[in-house]
């Protein structure tokens, strides 16, 4: 089953269930569920569950048992030499990034609860050039894992937004995302900007040349485009919640649940793939040699040709991505690898490639790497020469 709003994969048996319209929908936990009803207007006696728990005890939770085998390992490590290098390697991860998770999260959260996803569908249901620019500026304020924002990428194209605008949403959101932004900071200093600011030039790119594919009839269009709605304007929408908006105790403590409801989603649906991210990076770092990496995925052609490969295969979220990155980049000083074990990871992955297919259109399929990959590899080429 998937949840409808944040796309995470739950077991029928751990989910919160809302039967609704004559369909049985599932969610991850009260946040999703919250949102959905929210967004249908859907009352209190129309949702039974609404009085149940999260649906699943702690001990399931995913970020709970990453965090627990981690930790056992670093505990075991005291009785066990061997595995001493991986508890100095995670925790020097550690002490790189947590301020970054922190902050990412709490942005994210601020982001989940104050800006409302008819943001997004209002604005992309436009098949106009601006909206190409819209999608990328809304994929930076998303705060969502990769697999999450796959999920909404198909949920805005059936709502009516372009194949052009789908596919530059989901180039920015996995890499250009405000959350993610923070955490390359946290491991590659200022440095990141250039990833950040090379994936925003790239899904501008992309959404362009997808839209000069389109009219071109050499992609699918959206055969929801012409039953837009017309008339929603997100300017005067804003205007209309700054304006009705009243200062009050009541209300900042419901904003401030609302922070905290959406930073604490976000990381039910991130933290695990971060913490999976550190674990094989740390194991990297530790056992791996400094001249293996530097051997086959050195600044080079080939080098860089590795690790497009190697991102091609690895299905890890967009933020566990990012650990094994800067271990590339420590062991070999090649910042161009880094990028492209960034962005070849969305660009590339076979996740998203078949929900395109099946759900967009097979044309948009298998352009996507055809026009994403060359630009991943320029940019990679560049960043090796800067840096």
């Amino acid at each position: 089953m998937k949840d409808p709003v944040c796309g995470m994969q739950v077991s029928e048996k751990d989910a919160l269930k809302l039967r609704y319209k004559g369909e049985e929908y599932y969610f991850c936990g009260r946040r999703c569920l919250d949102k959905f009803r929210e967004e249908h207007d859907i009352p209190d006696n129309e949702c039974p569950s609404c009085g149940a728990g999260d649906g699943k005890p702690f001990y399931r939770n995913r970020t709970f048992i990453v965090f627990s085998v981690l930790a056992f390992l670093s505990i075991l490590s005291y009785a066990v030499p061997q595995l001493e290098a991986f508890r100095e390697s995670l925790w020097a991860y550690f002490k790189r990034i947590w301020w970054a998770i922190l902050l990412g999260l709490v942005l994210g959260g601020f982001i989940d609860h104050f800006v409302p996803r008819k943001y997004i569908t209002g604005v992309l249901a436009k098949p106009r050039k601006r909206t190409i620019l819209y999608s990328v500026v809304l994929g930076f304020l998303m705060s969502a894992c990769s697999h999450g924002i796959l999920a909404l990428s198909i949920e805005l194209h059936r709502k009516g937004a372009s194949p052009p605008a789908v596919v530059a949403f989901l180039l920015a959101a996995p890499w250009a995302n405000l959350t993610i932004t923070i955490m390359l900071i946290g491991f590659f200093g200022l440095k990141a900007l250039y990833m950040i600011l090379a994936a925003i030039f790239i899904a501008l790119v992309t959404g362009f040349v997808f839209q000069f594919l389109q009219s071109k009839g050499l992609i699918e269009k959206n055969p929801n485009e012409a039953g837009l709605e017309e008339g929603f304007s997100v300017t005067e929408d804003i205007r209309a919640r700054v304006r009705d908006y009243e200062f009050s105790l009541s209300n900042l403590k419901k904003d401030i649940k609302g922070v905290y409801d959406g930073a604490v989603s976000l990381g039910n649906m991130v933290l695990w793939w971060i913490l999976i991210g550190m674990g094989i990076a740390s194991l990297a770092g530790a056992y791996v040699p400094e001249d293996v990496f530097r051997q086959y995925m050195g600044p080079t052609m080939a080098g860089l040709m590795i690790t497009l490969l190697v991102a091609t295969v690895i299905e890890v979220c967009s933020e566990g991505s990012a650990p094994m990155a800067f271990e590339i980049f420590r062991s070999t000083g090649a910042f161009g690898n880094s990028f492209v074990f960034l962005m070849a990871g969305v660009a590339t992955d076979y996740t998203e490639i078949g929900l395109l297919w099946s759900n967009v259109g097979k044309k948009t399929a298998i352009w996507l790497p055809v026009v994403t990959v060359p630009q991943v590899i320029v940019f990679g080429m560049i960043a090796n020469m800067l840096f």
